[in-house]
């Protein structure tokens, strides 16, 4: 059995090497009951040391840590090809499609190869370059400043060319997943972007994997009620998807 000190020592080594844990998960590992975990975890907050989430807690050191697209394209990468071969399910010809810059929204963009009309506005410069090719397909990549972290174009001028376009279906990228906190990304600027992809779309499909759930990263950009669906895999707490569909949010878990 560990002393008090030395227990939440290993509570903040074990986030760092998982990226986020469970109240239920942290007892087992630790071998104490949930309300100990969940003091351990308060008083851990407290010394700015984790975050806490609803049902567990995430790392701090990675909330608003932002790798590179080439960084985090390959990352659970089975989840996001089956988000993607999902979301995909939700299209037919003819509509209007707004895509978000992300890697689980570009992969998305590579179902669409068995639609024949489509239209695709999207900020984001390598989505754009995977859908040239591909017939039937025309797009439209809006202006801005060019992040190169995401490489996602952004900021006033995007905003700008947004405002003037109408979409079907926004599909949407995100950071972090919470239910107070919302929808949030490390970036105010693309914060902004994302906030205003939102508002030209009659339907919202929100593409995350379940690493995302419970973290709250510097910037929101939308509120859950602002989402209409959600698809995800089906590594995300049931808890926490239960909570989803309480807010009214229609969700979708695939088989990973």
């Amino acid at each position: 059995m560990l002393y008090e000190e030395e227990r939440k020592l290993k509570i903040v080594e074990y986030l760092r090497q998982h990226s986020r844990a469970s109240v239920h998960e942290l007892g087992e590992s630790f071998q104490v009951s949930e309300s100990t975990i969940r003091r351990d975890l308060q008083e851990l907050e407290d010394a700015k040391l984790l975050k806490r989430t609803h049902g567990g807690a995430v790392c701090l050191d990675d909330v608003n840590l932002e790798p590179s697209f080439g960084e985090r394209e390959d990352r659970f990468r089975k989840e996001k090809e089956a988000i993607a071969r999902k979301a995909a399910n939700f299209i037919q010809n003819g509509d209007t499609l707004l895509i978000d810059s992300g890697t689980t929204t570009l992969y998305m963009a590579k179902e669409l190869n068995r639609f024949s009309e489509l239209k695709v506005v999207t900020n984001s410069i390598i989505l754009a370059q995977a859908l040239q090719g591909v017939r039937g397909i025309e797009v439209i990549i809006i202006g801005g400043t060019l992040r190169k972290n995401t490489l996602a174009m952004v900021g006033p001028i995007a905003e700008q060319a947004l405002g003037i376009l109408n979409v079907d279906k926004a599909f949407m990228a995100t950071n972090g997943l919470d239910l107070e906190g919302g929808l949030t990304t490390p970036n105010i600027v693309e914060a902004a972007t994302k906030a205003k992809m939102i508002k030209i779309a009659k339907q919202v499909i929100l593409l995350t994997d379940h690493t995302k759930v419970g973290r709250v990263a510097f910037a929101k950009f939308a509120d859950l009620s602002q989402i209409d669906a959600c698809i995800i895999d089906d590594k995300a707490q049931k808890e926490m998807l239960a909570r989803l569909e309480e807010e009214g949010i229609a969700v979708y878990t695939v088989q990973t």
